[in-house]
Protein backbone atom coordinates (compact mmCIF):
# COMPACT_ATOMS: atom_id res chain seq x y z
CA UNK A 1 0.00 0.00 0.00
CA UNK A 2 1.59 3.69 -0.56
CA UNK A 3 0.86 6.08 1.91
CA UNK A 4 1.50 9.60 0.78
CA UNK A 5 1.21 12.69 3.64
CA UNK A 6 1.02 16.52 2.64
CA UNK A 7 1.59 18.24 5.05
CA UNK A 8 -0.16 22.21 4.97
CA UNK A 9 2.84 23.50 3.47
CA UNK A 10 1.95 21.42 0.74
CA UNK A 11 -1.52 22.24 0.19
CA UNK A 12 -3.11 25.35 -1.47
CA UNK A 13 -4.19 28.21 0.14
CA UNK A 14 -6.53 31.01 -0.32
CA UNK A 15 -9.41 33.40 0.82
CA UNK A 16 -12.89 35.70 0.57
CA UNK A 17 -14.46 38.97 1.92
CA UNK A 18 -10.81 40.78 2.27
CA UNK A 19 -9.58 37.80 4.23
CA UNK A 20 -12.22 37.36 6.38
CA UNK A 21 -12.85 33.81 5.42
CA UNK A 22 -9.25 32.09 5.06
CA UNK A 23 -8.96 28.58 3.50
CA UNK A 24 -6.09 25.65 3.52
CA UNK A 25 -6.85 23.73 0.46
CA UNK A 26 -5.80 20.07 0.40
CA UNK A 27 -7.28 20.11 -3.64
CA UNK A 28 -6.90 23.29 -5.18
CA UNK A 29 -7.34 24.89 -7.86
CA UNK A 30 -4.01 26.02 -10.43
CA UNK A 31 -1.68 28.64 -9.11
CA UNK A 32 -3.10 28.11 -5.19
CA UNK A 33 0.16 25.90 -3.91
CA UNK A 34 -1.40 22.28 -3.82
CA UNK A 35 0.61 19.44 -4.30
CA UNK A 36 -2.52 17.41 -5.05
CA UNK A 37 -3.76 18.52 -8.28
CA UNK A 38 -7.07 16.09 -7.74
CA UNK A 39 -7.99 12.32 -6.79
CA UNK A 40 -10.01 10.89 -9.36
CA UNK A 41 -13.02 12.09 -9.66
CA UNK A 42 -12.09 14.07 -6.44
CA UNK A 43 -11.73 17.65 -8.01
CA UNK A 44 -11.22 20.46 -5.03
CA UNK A 45 -11.19 20.39 -1.26
CA UNK A 46 -10.91 23.46 0.74
CA UNK A 47 -10.94 23.77 4.28
CA UNK A 48 -12.34 27.03 5.05
CA UNK A 49 -12.58 29.07 8.20
CA UNK A 50 -14.38 32.54 9.51
CA UNK A 51 -13.40 33.62 13.06
CA UNK A 52 -16.47 36.49 12.63
CA UNK A 53 -18.31 36.35 9.59
CA UNK A 54 -17.42 36.00 5.76
CA UNK A 55 -19.66 36.49 2.69
CA UNK A 56 -19.34 35.13 -1.04
CA UNK A 57 -21.56 36.72 -3.34
CA UNK A 58 -23.31 35.43 -5.70
CA UNK A 59 -21.62 33.44 -8.61
CA UNK A 60 -21.92 30.99 -10.98
CA UNK A 61 -21.48 26.92 -11.30
CA UNK A 62 -21.50 24.61 -14.12
CA UNK A 63 -21.66 20.35 -14.00
CA UNK A 64 -19.74 19.50 -10.55
CA UNK A 65 -21.38 17.97 -7.51
CA UNK A 66 -20.46 20.78 -4.87
CA UNK A 67 -21.04 19.93 -1.07
CA UNK A 68 -20.52 22.07 2.15
CA UNK A 69 -20.04 20.13 4.94
CA UNK A 70 -20.33 22.16 8.61
CA UNK A 71 -17.70 21.65 11.18
CA UNK A 72 -18.15 24.29 13.69
CA UNK A 73 -20.70 27.27 13.12
CA UNK A 74 -23.44 28.30 10.51
CA UNK A 75 -23.38 28.27 6.50
CA UNK A 76 -25.86 30.25 4.76
CA UNK A 77 -27.07 29.70 1.30
CA UNK A 78 -28.75 31.20 -1.02
CA UNK A 79 -29.05 30.37 -5.02
CA UNK A 80 -31.11 30.96 -8.30
CA UNK A 81 -33.36 28.48 -8.05
CA UNK A 82 -34.97 29.92 -5.23
CA UNK A 83 -33.36 28.32 -1.96
CA UNK A 84 -32.71 30.38 1.13
CA UNK A 85 -30.75 28.05 4.09
CA UNK A 86 -28.94 27.92 6.54
CA UNK A 87 -27.54 24.61 8.44
CA UNK A 88 -25.32 24.24 11.52
CA UNK A 89 -22.30 22.25 12.83
CA UNK A 90 -22.44 18.59 11.18
CA UNK A 91 -24.61 18.84 8.31
CA UNK A 92 -24.15 19.41 4.62
CA UNK A 93 -25.43 21.35 1.83
CA UNK A 94 -25.71 20.00 -1.76
CA UNK A 95 -25.02 21.32 -4.92
CA UNK A 96 -25.60 19.02 -7.90
CA UNK A 97 -24.97 22.32 -10.58
CA UNK A 98 -26.04 20.74 -13.78
CA UNK A 99 -26.54 22.60 -16.72
CA UNK A 100 -25.51 25.87 -14.26
CA UNK A 101 -26.77 27.27 -10.94
CA UNK A 102 -25.59 30.14 -9.24
CA UNK A 103 -25.31 30.89 -5.58
CA UNK A 104 -23.86 32.81 -2.53
CA UNK A 105 -22.53 31.83 0.51
CA UNK A 106 -22.40 33.36 4.01
CA UNK A 107 -20.15 31.84 7.14
CA UNK A 108 -21.13 33.01 10.25
CA UNK A 109 -19.05 32.23 13.56
CA UNK A 110 -17.65 32.35 15.96
CA UNK A 111 -14.71 30.10 14.65
CA UNK A 112 -16.87 28.99 11.87
CA UNK A 113 -15.11 25.91 9.48
CA UNK A 114 -16.25 23.91 7.00
CA UNK A 115 -15.19 21.72 3.76
CA UNK A 116 -16.13 22.80 0.45
CA UNK A 117 -16.00 19.41 -1.79
CA UNK A 118 -16.37 19.17 -5.65
CA UNK A 119 -16.84 15.98 -6.85
CA UNK A 120 -16.75 15.27 -10.53
CA UNK A 121 -19.18 13.15 -12.52
CA UNK A 122 -19.20 12.66 -16.19
CA UNK A 123 -19.18 16.17 -17.50
CA UNK A 124 -21.27 15.92 -20.55
CA UNK A 125 -24.07 14.20 -19.20
CA UNK A 126 -24.15 16.44 -16.19
CA UNK A 127 -24.39 19.79 -18.28
CA UNK A 128 -27.83 17.81 -19.95
CA UNK A 129 -29.19 17.70 -16.41
CA UNK A 130 -31.54 20.28 -14.20
CA UNK A 131 -29.43 21.61 -11.59
CA UNK A 132 -30.72 20.44 -7.68
CA UNK A 133 -30.26 22.00 -3.74
CA UNK A 134 -30.28 19.38 -0.70
CA UNK A 135 -29.86 20.27 2.85
CA UNK A 136 -28.99 17.30 5.22
CA UNK A 137 -28.84 17.82 8.77
CA UNK A 138 -26.31 15.94 11.25
CA UNK A 139 -29.10 14.07 13.03
CA UNK A 140 -29.97 12.14 9.48
CA UNK A 141 -26.53 10.82 8.75
CA UNK A 142 -26.12 7.36 10.33
CA UNK A 143 -23.54 6.72 12.66
CA UNK A 144 -22.31 3.94 14.34
CA UNK A 145 -19.91 3.46 17.88
CA UNK A 146 -17.69 0.97 18.43
CA UNK A 147 -14.52 0.45 20.66
CA UNK A 148 -13.41 4.22 20.81
CA UNK A 149 -14.46 4.62 17.38
CA UNK A 150 -17.49 6.91 16.00
CA UNK A 151 -17.79 6.60 12.23
CA UNK A 152 -20.60 8.96 10.49
CA UNK A 153 -21.15 7.96 6.89
CA UNK A 154 -21.79 11.53 5.48
CA UNK A 155 -21.88 9.71 1.77
CA UNK A 156 -22.75 5.56 1.17
CA UNK A 157 -24.95 2.86 3.19
CA UNK A 158 -27.70 4.46 5.08
CA UNK A 159 -26.80 8.14 4.13
CA UNK A 160 -29.18 10.61 2.84
CA UNK A 161 -27.07 12.37 0.83
CA UNK A 162 -27.18 11.23 -3.45
CA UNK A 163 -24.32 11.81 -6.19
CA UNK A 164 -23.98 10.84 -9.17
CA UNK A 165 -19.90 10.57 -9.02
CA UNK A 166 -18.88 7.24 -7.25
CA UNK A 167 -17.58 8.62 -3.97
CA UNK A 168 -17.44 7.47 -0.19
CA UNK A 169 -17.17 9.94 2.64
CA UNK A 170 -16.76 9.58 6.53
CA UNK A 171 -16.28 11.45 9.34
CA UNK A 172 -14.38 9.75 11.92
CA UNK A 173 -13.55 10.51 15.78
CA UNK A 174 -11.35 7.92 17.77
CA UNK A 175 -10.44 8.15 21.51
CA UNK A 176 -6.41 8.12 22.24
CA UNK A 177 -4.43 5.08 21.14
CA UNK A 178 -8.18 3.39 19.54
CA UNK A 179 -7.74 2.12 15.62
CA UNK A 180 -9.92 2.11 12.89
CA UNK A 181 -9.75 -0.90 9.84
CA UNK A 182 -11.00 0.75 6.60
CA UNK A 183 -11.25 -2.12 3.66
CA UNK A 184 -9.52 -0.65 0.33
CA UNK A 185 -10.44 -2.75 -2.49
CA UNK A 186 -7.98 -2.42 -5.79
CA UNK A 187 -8.06 0.64 -7.99
CA UNK A 188 -9.87 2.87 -5.29
CA UNK A 189 -7.93 5.99 -3.09
CA UNK A 190 -8.62 6.44 0.32
CA UNK A 191 -8.25 10.32 1.20
CA UNK A 192 -8.02 11.64 5.00
CA UNK A 193 -7.77 14.76 6.74
CA UNK A 194 -7.06 15.24 10.21
CA UNK A 195 -9.11 17.85 12.05
CA UNK A 196 -7.67 17.55 15.20
CA UNK A 197 -5.21 15.32 16.60
CA UNK A 198 -2.74 13.16 14.94
CA UNK A 199 -1.74 9.11 14.80
CA UNK A 200 -0.72 6.95 12.25
CA UNK A 201 -1.79 4.47 8.79
CA UNK A 202 -0.18 1.40 7.95
CA UNK A 203 -1.63 -1.22 5.87
CA UNK A 204 -2.57 -4.57 7.74
CA UNK A 205 -0.40 -6.50 6.35
CA UNK A 206 2.65 -4.16 6.79
CA UNK A 207 2.28 -2.45 10.38
CA UNK A 208 5.86 -2.03 10.05
CA UNK A 209 5.85 0.32 7.40
CA UNK A 210 3.60 2.99 9.10
CA UNK A 211 3.19 6.89 8.42
CA UNK A 212 2.94 9.37 11.13
CA UNK A 213 0.70 12.09 10.45
CA UNK A 214 -0.07 15.52 12.14
CA UNK A 215 -2.89 17.74 12.77
CA UNK A 216 -4.11 19.21 9.47
CA UNK A 217 -1.72 16.91 7.45
CA UNK A 218 -3.64 15.58 4.09
CA UNK A 219 -2.87 11.49 3.40
CA UNK A 220 -3.53 9.41 0.27
CA UNK A 221 -3.58 5.72 0.43
CA UNK A 222 -3.96 3.40 -2.61
CA UNK A 223 -3.20 -0.37 -3.08
CA UNK A 224 -2.93 -2.32 -6.12
CA UNK A 225 -4.50 -4.85 -4.63
CA UNK A 226 -7.38 -5.74 -2.17
CA UNK A 227 -5.91 -4.40 1.39
CA UNK A 228 -6.73 -2.89 4.46
CA UNK A 229 -6.14 0.40 6.09
CA UNK A 230 -5.49 1.15 9.95
CA UNK A 231 -5.46 4.47 11.52
CA UNK A 232 -4.63 4.62 14.64
CA UNK A 233 -4.92 7.92 17.16
CA UNK A 234 -2.02 8.86 19.20
CA UNK A 235 -2.04 8.36 22.79
CA UNK A 236 -1.48 11.46 23.94
CA UNK A 237 -4.96 13.10 22.37
CA UNK A 238 -8.68 12.23 20.27
CA UNK A 239 -8.27 12.16 16.41
CA UNK A 240 -10.91 13.86 14.22
CA UNK A 241 -10.72 12.56 10.84
CA UNK A 242 -12.40 13.02 7.01
CA UNK A 243 -12.26 10.46 5.05
CA UNK A 244 -13.37 10.19 1.29
CA UNK A 245 -12.94 7.24 -0.91
CA UNK A 246 -12.74 7.33 -4.91
CA UNK A 247 -12.01 5.25 -7.95
CA UNK A 248 -8.25 6.67 -8.50
CA UNK A 249 -9.21 6.78 -12.35
CA UNK A 250 -12.84 6.67 -14.05
CA UNK A 251 -13.80 5.82 -17.64
CA UNK A 252 -15.12 9.15 -18.55
CA UNK A 253 -12.68 12.22 -19.56
CA UNK A 254 -12.59 14.26 -16.49
CA UNK A 255 -12.07 18.21 -17.07
CA UNK A 256 -8.26 19.26 -18.15
CA UNK A 257 -6.97 20.87 -14.62
CA UNK A 258 -3.26 22.04 -14.64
Amino acid sequence: MQILIYPPSMQGTGSFDGGSITEQKPIGFSGEGSVVKRVGPLFYWAWARAEEEGYIPLHPHQGFEIMTYVLQGRAEHGDTLGTRSTVGAGGAQIMQTGSGVSHEERFIGPDMEAFQIWFEPAIRQALLRQPTYAQVEHGEFPAEQAEGCTRKTVIGEGSPVRLVTDALMWDVELEPGRLLRHPLPAGRTLTALAVRGGGSWHAADAPEKAGSFREKDFVLLHSHKDAEAVVTADAGGRLRLLLIEVPSSVDYPLYPKR
